[in-house]
């Protein structure tokens, strides 16, 4: 059990980074290779292999080579499921936090 909460912890840690959250976003759908993700989120070529050495590190991210090119895709798609539930999670506790700080200021 122990060696599973360090991944989880692992795991988390490697969500922590909204451009990596990006970045799998990006992935979803096909694979890209970096220069194309680096396009897509405005950032440079490097940062975004770091970003993805990270994601890869972690089981995130898979990749695949052709010629000069690498190419990245999702390695499991139950990522993909996760990151769907932390977004749910996450706009309800905006909508909350939201109504709170509405009914707080109508007090003031």
């Amino acid at each position: 059990m122990a060696q599973v909460n360090e991944y989880k912890a692992k795991l988390f840690k490697a969500l922590s980074s909204p451009l990596r959250i990006s970045i799998i976003n990006i992935l979803k759908d096909r694979e890209y290779g970096v220069k194309e993700i680096a396009a897509v989120v405005d950032c440079e070529q490097g940062h975004i292999s770091q970003q993805l050495g990270i994601l890869r590190s972690s089981g995130i991210v898979k990749y695949r080579k052709e010629g000069n090119y690498v190419y990245y895709s999702i390695a499991d798609p139950s990522i993909i499921r996760l990151l769907d539930e932390a977004e749910q999670f996450s706009r309800k506790r905006i909508i909350d936090l939201s109504i709170f700080l509405g009914k707080l200021s109508e007090t003031e």
